[in-house]
């Protein structure tokens, strides 16, 4: 199962990077996750989690798996028979805004029958993860 978002931001990558990495922060800008809170303190960096909540969703918690600063990250949590990948990319434009890509991938025995059941609230996730941060970045 995949569900994908994009956006342009009329922000810089560097700008979009700060915004998107400060996890604590995320419920100031998205309704898609109503607490956010960090396994450690400092920059994320691969190894680093975090714990989200969110709405009609158990809490997660998130690895970052993979990380290029100032691009792109991804982080994955598991639960019994699905494993959750989060992918999270910054595409520097000419001029001078930011193409955001959100992607969640799931995979594993349940994968199916949790993206039927789920499908629609995780697309609509994504969109609103998009749609807020493009907001939080563009009022500056």
């Amino acid at each position: 199962m995949r569900f994908e978002a994009g956006t342009e931001i009329d922000a810089t990558a560097e700008q979009v990077w700060a915004v998107l990495t400060d996890v604590g922060r995320w419920p100031e800008w998205t309704a898609s996750v109503s607490r956010a809170e960090r396994g450690e303190s400092g920059p994320l960096t691969v190894g680093a989690t975090a714990r989200l909540t969110q709405p009609r969703l158990r809490p997660a918690v998130w690895r970052v798996t993979e990380l290029t600063e100032g691009r792109e990250f991804t982080w994955v949590s598991a639960t019994p028979g699905v494993r959750t990948s989060g992918e999270h990319r910054l595409l520097p434009l000419p001029d001078g805004r930011t193409r955001v890509e959100l992607t969640i991938v799931q995979t594993g025995p349940l994968a199916a029958p949790v993206g039927w059941l789920y499908g629609g609230l995780l697309r609509r996730y994504v969109r609103t993860e998009a749609d807020g941060l493009r907001r939080r970045c563009e009022r500056g």
